[in-house]
C-alpha cells in the first residue's frame, strides 16, 4: 500500500511543477485536466503525509519507552497507544482512498426507460419511473432534458430517453440499469388481480465528442414527419430524424423537437453515449470476465428491483434490501436505495483492494 502511496505522492509533486509552468497555464484545457488530477490526488497525499508524521512520532516514543524515568515511560506509553489508534484509522482511510475511481462518475447521464412485458401496464409504470427520476433530479438540482419519447394512448411511455445534467449524476444513478419489476392491480383490471409487469432502465454516461469520434460517412440520416399517440400526425414538416450508425447497426430516432436540426443534435448525443457504452462494455468483458460486481452496472437483463404496491414495498435484489416506503421512493426519495447500493459496492471494492495489498 505504501509503495502505491509513494508513487501517488511523486505524481502529485510532478503535477505541482507542471501547473506552475507558463506554457501549461496558457493551455487552459490541459491546465484544467491537470488541475483536476491534482485535486483528485490531494486527499490521498494529505492523508498519507499525516500517517507518515504520526508513524515518525510513534518511532520517537519507542525510544522513550526504555527511559530511566518511570513517568516519562508512562507518558510515552499512553501517547503511543493514542497514536496507534489514529494510525489504524488512517490506514483504513488510505485503503478507501486507493479504491479505483470510476472515470465516468463526474459525467452527466442519458437515461433510457423502455416498457417491457405487461403491455399498457408496463408503459404506465415506465411513466411512473420517469416521474421518479425527474423528481429525484429536482431534489438534486439537476437539469432534465427529454431527448426522445414514444407516448401511448393512455398516458404511458413505450420508451422515453432523457438526459440528466448535474453534479456527479452518473455516480448516483449508475446502479439503476436493469429490469425494474412492478406488482400491482392495474386500473383496467376489474377482478382486482395483481399483475406483474417489467420495465428496462439503461443509464449511460454522456460522451464527449473527443471520447467518441463519429465519422459522417458512417451515418445514414433519414427524416420523416413526427407522429403522436396512435399514429396521429403532430407535425406537417419532415422534422423527425432517424440516424443509423452503419458499422454497429445502432439506430436512434428523435422527434420531440419541431426543428430537424435540434432533433438531429439530440439523436447524435444519444448515439454517442450508446457507442461509448458499447466500447466500455467490450473493454470490461475483455479485462474483467471473472470479476463480477456484487451490485453491477452492466447487465440490463438482470432483475434489479421490484416495486410491490399491495405491500408498499421496494426490494433491491442485488443487496437484499427491502424498504416499506414505496410512495416516498416513487416521489423521488431515491437516496434511501442509492446510498446502500453505493455502500455495498465500496465495501466490495475495499475488500478487493485489501486482498491485493
Amino acid at each position: 500500500m505504501f509503495d502505491k502511496l509513494e508513487s501517488i505522492e511523486s505524481r502529485y509533486l510532478e503535477l505541482e511543477k507542471e501547473l506552475s509552468d507558463p506554457a501549461i497555464i496558457a493551455n487552459q484545457p490541459e491546465y484544467q485536466r491537470l488541475a483536476k488530477e491534482h485535486a483528485d490526488l490531494m486527499p490521498s497525499v494529505q492523508t498519507f503525509r499525516k500517517h507518515r508524521e504520526l508513524a515518525a512520532r510513534l518511532e520517537e516514543n519507542r525510544e522513550l519507552l526504555s527511559d530511566a524515568d518511570p513517568d516519562i515511560r508512562e507518558l510515552a506509553k499512553e501517547d503511543s497507544s493514542q497514536i496507534q489508534t489514529e494510525l489504524n484509522k488512517l490506514e483504513d482511510e488510505l485503503k478507501r482512498l486507493l479504491i479505483p475511481k470510476d472515470p465516468n462518475d463526474d459525467k452527466d447521464v442519458i437515461l433510457e426507460i423502455r416498457a417491457g412485458t405487461g403491455g399498457d401496464e408496463a408503459a404506465l409504470f415506465a411513466s411512473d419511473l420517469f416521474r421518479m427520476y425527474t423528481k429525484y433530479a429536482e431534489l438534486m438540482g439537476w437539469k432534465v432534458d427529454v431527448l426522445s419519447s414514444h407516448v401511448t394512448g393512455i398516458g404511458g411511455f413505450k420508451e422515453v430517453i432523457f438526459s440528466l445534467s448535474g453534479n456527479r449524476a452518473y455516480s448516483r444513478l449508475k446502479f439503476e440499469s436493469g429490469v425494474h419489476r412492478v406488482q400491482r392491480v392495474p386500473t383496467t383490471e376489474s377482478q382486482g388481480r395483481i399483475h406483474t409487469s417489467a420495465v428496462t432502465v439503461a443509464v449511460l454516461p454522456e460522451a464527449e465528442e473527443v471520447e467518441v469520434e463519429i465519422e459522417p460517412n458512417d451515418l445514414r440520416v433519414d427524416v420523416f414527419r413526427s407522429s403522436g399517440p396512435g399514429g396521429q400526425s403532430v407535425n406537417t414538416t419532415d422534422s423527425a430524424v432517424r440516424i443509423t450508425h452503419v458499422p454497429t447497426g445502432l439506430v436512434v430516432s428523435c422527434q420531440d423537437e419541431k426543428s430537424q436540426h435540434k432533433n438531429k443534435a439530440k439523436a447524435l448525443k444519444v448515439l454517442r453515449a450508446r457507442l461509448l457504452d458499447r466500447m466500455q462494455q467490450e473493454q470490461q468483458d475483455k479485462t474483467a470476465e471473472d470479476r463480477k460486481s456484487q451490485v453491477g452496472t452492466g447487465d440490463r437483463s438482470e432483475r434489479v428491483r421490484t416495486y410491490n404496491f399491495p405491500q408498499g414495498r421496494v426490494t433491491d435484489h442485488r443487496i437484499h434490501l427491502s424498504l416499506h416506503s414505496l410512495k416516498d421512493i416513487l416521489a423521488g426519495d431515491l437516496d434511501q436505495v442509492i446510498e446502500p447500493l453505493i455502500q455495498a459496492e465500496q465495501e466490495r471494492m475495499l475488500a478487493e483492494v485489501s486482498s491485493g495489498l
